[in-house]
């Protein structure tokens, strides 16, 4: 039998990131970060409207309905608010109006919006940090499902929020938006997805599991059990080639991880690698991996093919 790898690959150089890639990676985060900004910008248009109606600083806490804006443009995150005491809130406000906007003088209405904008862009950098792995999740379900759609197997798919399973239907239009796991029957018997899962064995979070399980199964938590896993893997989604190699770093030093667990358990599932920034050296290294063995299968993100060919070894297993 092929070894799974060689569906797609044929040396080392074919997991590398070509250039266009990159600069096509950086173009999607830069329109993705602007359509996660649009809501803090319509937030601020709606808190200047407001705000426009007092006369001085001071009169803005006489204008309802304000307050999230003025405590957020006093520096205060969501999840502080959560820690503060009414009296705390208050002495917030208070510093920002006799610190920043009263000394703004008829401007202070924009030093307010400016103020609010500041912190919830610095909410923004921190959701983008990890938008990388977001989008990968979402293309690598894609295609998964499509691998699953042209095999002619039906599936089911957990909602992100509810944790609900829900039917597959003719319409399966962005559910990858809010999809947390996939289950599908084989000859083999079942088998369920789930991704960014901690699993017991490894006391450690694991990017994509698949279990030879059903979805009630899996919610009894059966996943403990060594022998129900069938394959581990690592998914980076970073475009950016200066971090490149650590990502490949913590993955291999997961995977590694994850091997020495289930060996010591007798028990060896598959383990495998998708990232998006992966640069010749590290190139090598993946090659290397996947002929001795040590490694079950790798994939380029970037490149469509290999991306296809992983997702239909993931749904034959």
């Amino acid at each position: 039998m092929t070894l799974p790898y060689l569906w797609h690959l044929r040396a080392g150089s074919d997991l590398v990131t070509p250039h266009e890639a990159t600069r096509a990676g950086f173009l999607v985060l830069a329109l993705e970060k602007n359509r996660r900004a649009t809501p803090h910008v319509a937030q601020a248009r709606a808190l200047q409207e407001a705000a426009s109606q007092a006369k001085t600083p001071a009169t803005l806490l006489q204008i309802p309905n304000i307050e999230i804006g003025l405590l957020t443009a006093a520096g205060l995150s969501d999840k502080a608010l959560t820690h503060l005491q009414p009296k705390d809130k208050q002495k917030a406000v208070s510093g920002l109006i006799k610190n920043f906007l009263e000394p703004a003088g008829e401007t202070f209405v924009e030093e307010l919006v400016f103020r609010f904008l500041l912190i919830r862009g610095d909410a923004l950098g921190g959701s983008m940090r990890n938008v990388g792995g977001v989008l990968a999740q979402r293309k690598l379900t894609r295609a998964i499902l499509s691998s699953l759609a042209v095999a002619g197997i039906l599936y089911q798919w957990q909602h992100t929020k509810t944790k609900t399973w829900i039917t597959m239907t003719e319409d399966d239009t962005d559910i990858e938006l809010s999809l947390r796991g996939i289950h599908w029957q084989t000859e083999n018997g079942p088998r369920t997805l789930l991704y960014n899962l901690n699993v017991p064995l490894l006391k450690n979070n694991v990017d994509l599991c698949l279990f030879s399980l059903t979805p009630d199964e899996a919610h009894q938590s059966a996943y403990r059990v060594p022998e129900s896993t069938l394959a581990l893997g690592e998914l980076k989604g970073g475009i950016d080639p200066a971090g490149a190699d650590e990502h490949w770093k913590t993955a291999r030093t997961a995977l590694h991880r994850i091997r020495e667990a289930f060996s010591a358990a007798g028990y060896s599932p598959y383990t495998f690698f998708i990232g998006a920034a992966i640069e010749k050296r590290m190139a090598g290294e993946i090659w290397s991996d996947l002929q001795s063995g040590t490694l079950t299968n790798a994939a380029n993100l970037n490149v469509e093919n290999q991306v296809a060919s992983v997702s239909r070894w993931l749904t034959s297993l």
